[in-house]
């Protein structure tokens, strides 16, 4: 059996309306020790809220602390060439003294897509997009030109300037939730994002079976057919939702309905790998459990739960077991 990986928190900001809330939000969030301060990668208001554009946001945030990892989840693939994105994302790295974690995924919101005016291609397009990019990606930031032809992407001699910091490359997080992004993260990730699948209408599945403990095992055993060896060396991440309660049953109930879950168990709703109900105890309980389980190790919450959450982070950021 594998080593468990030692505990790492993030926290990803959906509420910055003001330069000041945003450089507040990432100072508390490296005072209450959290590793990482994230931003997803939108331009529309739906359905996460208005956010500020992430590369520059980010920078923004490495500027105002001084040990916090900054990071997207997760960038879309198909809204920046992978030549300009390396620029920007090794600069950040540089700037920022080697504290970035660049997210990356294959883009799934076909509504934002149709209101800039983007063709929203088939998941396999998009995918194989992004397949491409990953190694434009990985190429300029080596050492050496790149030269490279593909269906999607050609690059020619090209040496990238600056090279980031942390080498061979920023860690790599890709947000996946199918088998056949499930597969590339597990091949090119430093992070595994495992994700509720996309689904074709560009929405992402409400289906209570892909939030169940034997679906969640499913992916995260795609992850390791398709890391082999490297699988130990992947660190899988989840974004989580913490309810502090001391009325574990009846909250969990009550989430139930809010969410729509007809027809499932309080326990299923307690054993969902991405929902934590309960004192802060039963928290860090399952937390310990579902590292055991599945692997998880980095949990991300929102900053609307930053602060009730911080002292779970201080109990078990870096902890082993």
């Amino acid at each position: 059996m594998n080593k468990l990986r030692p505990f790492r928190f993030g926290v990803i900001c959906e509420q910055m309306q003001s330069a000041e809330e945003w450089v507040t939000k990432a100072r508390q969030a490296e005072d209450y020790s959290y590793a990482t301060f994230l931003i997803r990668d939108h331009f529309i208001r739906e359905p996460y809220g208005d956010q500020l554009a992430p590369l520059i946001a980010l920078m923004a945030a490495a500027n105002a602390t001084r040990t916090l990892r900054i990071g997207s989840m997760v960038l879309d693939n198909d809204y920046r060439h992978p030549v300009m994105l390396a620029k920007e994302a090794a600069t950040l790295d540089l700037l920022s003294d080697g504290r970035f974690e660049l997210g990356i995924g294959a883009g799934w919101l076909r509504a934002e897509y149709e209101q800039a005016g983007m063709a929203f291609e088939s998941a396999g397009s998009r995918v194989s997009r992004l397949e491409e990019a990953i190694q434009v990606l990985k190429g300029l930031f080596a050492d050496r030109p790149l030269t490279f032809t593909g269906s999607h992407y050609t690059v020619t001699n090209l040496n990238s300037f600056p090279k980031p910091v942390q080498r061979p490359h920023p860690p790599l997080l890709v947000g996946a939730g199918s088998k056949r992004m499930l597969a590339l993260a597990g091949r090119e990730a430093t992070i595994v994002g495992i994700l509720p699948k996309a689904l074709p209408n560009g929405t992402i599945s409400e289906e209570i079976m892909e939030r169940l403990p034997a679906t969640i095992a499913q992916k995260v055993e795609w992850v390791r057919e398709a890391a082999g060896e490297r699988f130990h060396e992947l660190e899988l991440n989840m974004v989580m939702t913490p309810i502090f309660t001391e009325q574990r049953r009846q909250r969990a109930e009550q989430l139930a309905r809010e969410r729509g879950w007809s027809g499932i168990a309080v326990e299923d709703v307690l054993d969902m790998p991405s929902i934590f109900i309960g004192t802060r105890d039963q928290l860090i309980e399952d937390l310990l459990r579902r590292r055991e389980r599945f692997g998880f190790s980095y949990f991300v919450v929102s900053d609307a739960s930053m602060e009730a959450f911080a002292p779970v982070v201080n109990r078990l950021a870096g902890s082993e077991g």
